[in-house]
Formats: C-alpha cells, sequence, structure tokens
C-alpha cells in the first residue's frame, strides 16, 4: 500500500504496474545540494488513472522527468523506480531509451512547442517507432500506423501531411498525444496537457486522454494545478507541496473529506457559483527549497498548525480508507479513534 516500503502482492491481488519508493531528485548547485523531490513513493495500478496537484515549484514536473529518466547532471534520482518490477533508475541508457515511448511515455509540458517545426507530422510519429525497433516493419506499415495513431486522437489521416505550424493548438496537442500512445504503453504521464489551451478545447482534449486510457488499458499519471479537472478526471489524487507528498487519497474521499489542510486550501480556492466575483488564495508563499522551514513545511501557512508542527516534521503515513497523509493533525485524529 502507500507509504509502506514492502512491494509484496497479496494472493489474487494485481500488482502495480509501476511502483515508486523513496524517489528523490537532488540538484548539486554553487550554493549546496538542492532536493526537488524528496522520499515520494506511490503504486500505480494497471489502467488506473492518478492525480498530481500542487502549486508552482512543488516537484511535479521533476517527478515526471525522474521517472522517464530524463534528469541531466548536475541532476541526481535515487530511490527506486519499478516498472513491471524493473527499476528503473539503474539501468543503462540504452535500455532505458529502448523503454521510453514503448512501456512508458510521456505528453511533456508545453507539448505544443515539442514539435519539429520542419517535419512533417507523420515523419515525426514514424521516426518515434523507427527510433524503437519498428524500422523493419516497412515504409507502408510505418505510415499505416503513424496514421492510426492520428485517427485514435480525432485526426483526419490527411494532418499527417502538414507541418506544426498548419495546425492549430488543440492539433499540435493531440498530435503530441498520437505520437505518446503510438507504441501503446502501459504507463503514460501527461504534464499540464491542457495548458495555454482555451476551455472548449480543454475538454476535448481531455476527452481524447481519457479515450485512449479506456482503449488501451494505459495507466495514466495527469498533472496539473487544476482541482476541478481532477475531480472529474483520475481515480486517485496525489497531493505535493515543496518536494514531499501531502496527501494521497481516493479522489471522491478528498473532495469529501480532506485529511491535509493544505488539501483543505486548495479545494477552497476552486471558486463557487454561489460566490460569484469572489477569489481566495492561499495565504503566504511555498518555501524556497534551499531553505525549508524546521518541522512541516506547510506550518508556515497553515491555519490549523500547532506548536508540535513547528518543531517536529509528519511522517507520511497511510490511514483507513486507502488514504495517506503527512499531518500531525490527521496522526492525532486517528489515534483518538
Amino acid at each position: 500500500m502507500i507509504g509502506e516500503t514492502t512491494e509484496e502482492v497479496g494472493p489474487g491481488a494485481t500488482p502495480p504496474v509501476l511502483s515508486v519508493r523513496d524517489l528523490a531528485v537532488e540538484y548539486l548547485t554553487d550554493a549546496g545540494p538542492l532536493r526537488a523531490v524528496n522520499g515520494v513513493s506511490f503504486d500505480l495500478s494497471p489502467g488506473e488513472k492518478l492525480g498530481l496537484v500542487g502549486e508552482s515549484g512543488s516537484g511535479k514536473s521533476t517527478i515526471a522527468l525522474a521517472l522517464m529518466r530524463l534528469i541531466q547532471p548536475p541532476g541526481k534520482v535515487t530511490g527506486r523506480v519499478a516498472l513491471d518490477g524493473k527499476d528503473l533508475v539503474g539501468l543503462p541508457d540504452r535500455q532505458i531509451r529502448a523503454l521510453r515511448s514503448r512501456r512508458i511515455s510521456m505528453i511533456p509540458q508545453g507539448a505544443m512547442n515539442s514539435l519539429n517545426p520542419v517535419a512533417r507530422v507523420e515523419k515525426q510519429i514514424i521516426d518515434a517507432l523507427e527510433d524503437h525497433g519498428y524500422a523493419r516493419s516497412g515504409k507502408r506499415v510505418l505510415l499505416d500506423r503513424a496514421r492510426d495513431a492520428l485517427v485514435s486522437v480525432g485526426l483526419k489521416p490527411e494532418v499527417g501531411r502538414m507541418f506544426p505550424h498548419e495546425l492549430s493548438g488543440g492539433m499540435k496537442q493531440r498530435v503530441c498525444i498520437a505520437i505518446a500512445v503510438a507504441m501503446e504503453p502501459k504507463v503514460m504521464i501527461a504534464d499540464e496537457p491542457t495548458s495555454a489551451l482555451d476551455v472548449v478545447v480543454q475538454h476535448q482534449v481531455m476527452d481524447t486522454i481519457m479515450t485512449l486510457q479506456k482503449e488501451l488499458g494505459v495507466a495514466v499519471i495527469l498533472i496539473g494545478h487544476d482541482m476541478g479537472l481532477m475531480a472529474q478526471t483520475v481515480d486517485r489524487l496525489a497531493v505535493m507541496y515543496a518536494g514531499k507528498l501531502a496527501e494521497l487519497s481516493p479522489i471522491n474521499d478528498i473532495f469529501d473529506r480532506p485529511l491535509h489542510p493544505y488539501t483543505d486550501l486548495l479545494i477552497d480556492s476552486l471558486p463557487k457559483l454561489a460566490e460569484r466575483g469572489a477569489f481566495k488564495g492561499i495565504p503566504g508563499l511555498p518555501p524556497s527549497l534551499r531553505s525549508l522551514p524546521k518541522g512541516c513545511l506547510f506550518h508556515p501557512r497553515c491555519p490549523k498548525a500547532m506548536d508540535r508542527c513547528v518543531e517536529e516534521a509528519p511522517e507520511f503515513r497511510p490511514y483507513p480508507g486507502e488514504r495517506s497523509a503527512a499531518c500531525h493533525l490527521v496522526e492525532e485524529h486517528y489515534a483518538r479513534v
């Protein structure tokens, strides 16, 4: 379960497709080491939709890059990332390259700008296929597979002959999704896939991702800021703060009864029909990773902070209902129950 270090699976239980234990990402800087992700652990079941939310700088995108083994020096990744039982952290670069897109793929943040502006769309999909062992399939098979990938995301095959500058923002995003699913991976990471898109196109893009998720049975990690979008989309939600997990719970439970005060404030910041024109934010700013506060990282902004929170860092631990949180208030509540 979440928060435990064991990877044993009980009789009849489905093993996780992705198991992350004590994941940490550290950057060596002139001012000393800076830890952007610190001791994150979670499991992802086959076909599951897991949301990852938090303010900017909380470590969400860094986790995505670490799972893909795309952190470059002076960054360093430690911990364990097991994909179908195979630890990715210690694999040679050649083997990791073979697994990307085939077993685990990513729709990067700012995906619309990740396309090659001087290559036709179908060529970019074919290049990805050839780079992962499909070169022997023949040009006709590769072209058909590229066009099938475009059709799977709601685009016409003719789009393959176009250049990125000829496409709208929503079409570019769909092309990026087509590249990500062309080899039918088991895990797909979507890093803010609806950023810079209008509301209507956002809905269309998310509908495309969720339709493919059902058809392919791929497990999805959806990264973003929009709690409303998460509520409509994911099965479980992981809340990040200053490089650590604050809470991880089933999506319905987290909205009905959030465990962590930070989660509660994120939900409360959502616009409400009954309070039109009134916008709520979270007081204060996230801490600098260079000078993290002692005790609970959230205590300087927390309206429920106690003396204990100032001195003692809470442990991220499991609670009933397949929930986990790092909060002294939650720990004391369940100790009384």
